[in-house]
């Protein structure tokens, strides 16, 4: 059990947890999820903490896309935006990189989906764990996190 289950739960969400091997040497851990759940890619999603301006603020994006730093500061409201150190994320997020959750995490954090996964009735994101994955439907995704659309890929 992890804090994003744990969340999804009280939140009386439907939901699926899907759990693999994570393999330790894999290149890129959601293309490692896409992979060995059998499903697209492009439906995968992944946590990245990024500093807009003073603040942290989490975007989540397909696996297989990289985050446009320029729109994530734009949705944000910031003038620029860099990617957080590592240890800034496990810290605020209180989850291991590899495992980040955008939901339960320690610190509520501004979040931002990239406005693809309006087109999929259900996503995947982490469940607060390397090889354990939550699909849930991005309206509860956004629900659950506070989070807002925003076009933030290249």
């Amino acid at each position: 059990m992890t804090p994003a289950i744990d969340a999804a739960r009280k939140a009386g969400i439907a939901f699926h947890i899907h759990e693999y091997q994570h393999d330790p040497s894999a290149a890129s851990y959601g293309l490692e999820a896409a992979e060995k759940m059998g499903v697209p890619p492009e439906q995968v999603f992944k946590t990245l903490v990024a500093e807009a301006g003073i603040e942290l603020v989490v975007a989540i994006i397909p696996v297989e896309q990289t985050l446009n730093l320029k729109k994530i500061a734009r949705a944000a409201g910031a003038k620029k935006a860099a990617m957080a150190e590592g240890k800034k994320v496990e810290r605020s997020s209180g989850y291991v990189l590899g495992g980040v959750s955008p939901l339960g995490q320690k610190r509520a954090l501004r979040t931002f989906v990239d406005e693809s996964a309006a087109a999929f009735r259900e996503i995947y994101v982490s469940a607060g764990k390397r090889g354990l994955e939550i699909q849930l439907a991005p309206q509860d995704l956004l629900k659950l996190t506070g989070g807002e659309l925003a076009s933030l890929c290249n």
